[in-house]
């Protein structure tokens, strides 16, 4: 199951639980719709890979067990570890590729 995480790895927007405009790579790396256009261009940071729109959780179980109730979103939020020089770097190198041929 998703973690969900609160927050966009890289200018720390908050993005709830419910938020369209939240980023994922196939790591759980997280990011706002706009840095992943604008900053990071569909390549994360961290892995390399590219990002889908984070699937929103249901806040009402429709099925016993399920939603946000009974699976909250995570709290814990994560900040990059790259500089920007290290970012801009690495994006620009591997930009030009589509995910699937990173």
């Amino acid at each position: 199951m998703l973690e969900l995480r609160p927050n966009c790895e890289m200018c720390d927007c908050d993005l709830p639980a419910n938020s369209t405009q939240a980023r994922i790579c196939s790591y759980e790396c997280t990011f706002c719709a706009d840095c992943v256009d604008t900053v990071l261009r569909d390549v994360c940071p961290n892995c390399g890979g590219g990002f889908v729109p984070r699937p929103v959780r249901p806040a009402t179980a429709h099925r016993h067990g399920t939603g946000l109730r009974h699976h909250p979103a995570g709290t814990k939020r994560r900040n990059l570890k790259w500089t920007t020089a290290d970012i801009t770097a690495f994006v620009a190198k591997r930009r030009h590729l589509p995910p699937t041929e990173r």
